[in-house]
Order: structure tokens, then sequence, then C-alpha cells
């Protein structure tokens, strides 16, 4: 409705059952889609990082794209 483009990243630490834990927007994307952005984020669902065969949490960057079609 806006009509609002951008890329949000996000700081992310996934957890060892694959949620997404802490959440923190990186840089100044609008706030408009910085918040849409939290709660989506937070309901995905990541197969767990194995290492050595045990699951382990991940830092990372999630980068979301806002664009018009």
């Amino acid at each position: 409705m806006q009509r609002i483009q951008g890329v949000v990243r996000l700081h992310a630490l996934i957890n060892q059952d694959g949620t997404v834990g802490d959440l923190a927007v990186v840089g100044t994307p609008p706030l408009v889609l910085a918040q849409a952005s939290i709660p989506t984020a937070k309901q995905w669902r990541y197969r767990p990082t194995l290492l050595n065969g045990e699951p382990v949490e991940v830092d990372t960057i999630i980068v979301i794209n806002f664009s018009l079609r």
C-alpha cells in the first residue's frame, strides 16, 4: 500500500533446533520494513547445522529483499 522497497538485514542466532533466536536489525532500513521483518523471520525454521554430527547454534545475517513487482 505504501509502495516502499528496500533491503533489511537481520543479525540472527539460529538455535540448535533450527528456530530463530535473537534478532537485531543491521543498518537503517525503512522503519516499516524493519518492523515487518522481525516477526516474519521469527516464524522461520531452519535445518539444524551440524558440527561433528551434533547440532550447533549459528550466528548469521538474514537478508530480506522487499521489492515491488
